[in-house]
């Protein structure tokens, strides 16, 4: 499993929180590109686990603050 910031945009109107399963029918109803949905079947399946963020699924997801570090200008 390997996460982009171009796939991990494409969770940005997810329906937060999420279940696996949901985050999944998410990303096939709006056209996402098979390597997010890989990403998301490879995610454990702890009984219906329910995401707040995609923090809690990319640990490593950029904050706003590191991403547009140069916003003011």
């Amino acid at each position: 499993m390997y996460w982009t910031l171009e796939l991990a945009n494409y969770l940005d109107d997810a329906p937060w929180p999420a279940t696996k399963d949901e985050l999944i029918d998410y990303a096939i109803r709006s056209g996402a590109p098979l390597e997010l949905i890989e990403n998301l079947q490879e995610l454990d399946e702890e009984g219906g686990e329910v995401y707040e963020t995609i923090d809690e699924i990319w640990a490593d997801y950029p904050s706003s603050k590191e991403y547009y570090f140069d916003d003011d200008e």
